[in-house]
């Protein structure tokens, strides 16, 4: 999709750091972390939010399934991270390709914000 930042990861003409990648999905570390691990899952293709996911139920297990590979290669698995979606704006959705930010190595803290 033009101008979607996240579109150009997947196709590689905007560089990232990548921890994981098969047929439909990539993770890669965030740029702007806020632990020790941060990183962002998304289906290479494109779908812009949780609220368009409903036509996608094996691609978003897809993306759960590789937060899982990743959260246990990078050494999460043991004593836990959290896995966030925003969604709109009240949610804080900043980029409207669909990415789950997989948060840990560290204490997290509750309320979120």
């Amino acid at each position: 999709m033009v101008d979607c930042i996240f579109c150009g990861i997947v196709e590689g003409s905007v560089p990232s750091d990548k921890v994981y990648e098969d047929d439909s999905v990539l993770a890669f570390r965030d740029i702007n972390p806020v632990a020790p691990v941060h990183v962002l899952i998304i289906p290479k293709k494109h779908v812009p939010s949780l609220l368009d996911a409903e036509e996608e139920p094996e691609l978003m297990g897809k993306i759960i399934a590789a937060a899982s590979k990743v959260a246990k290669e990078l050494g999460l698995a043991e004593k836990g991270f959290r896995l966030v979606n925003n969604c709109g704006e009240h949610g804080m959705q900043t980029v409207y390709h669909i990415h789950f930010h997989l948060i840990g190595g560290r204490q997290l803290t509750w309320p979120p914000g």
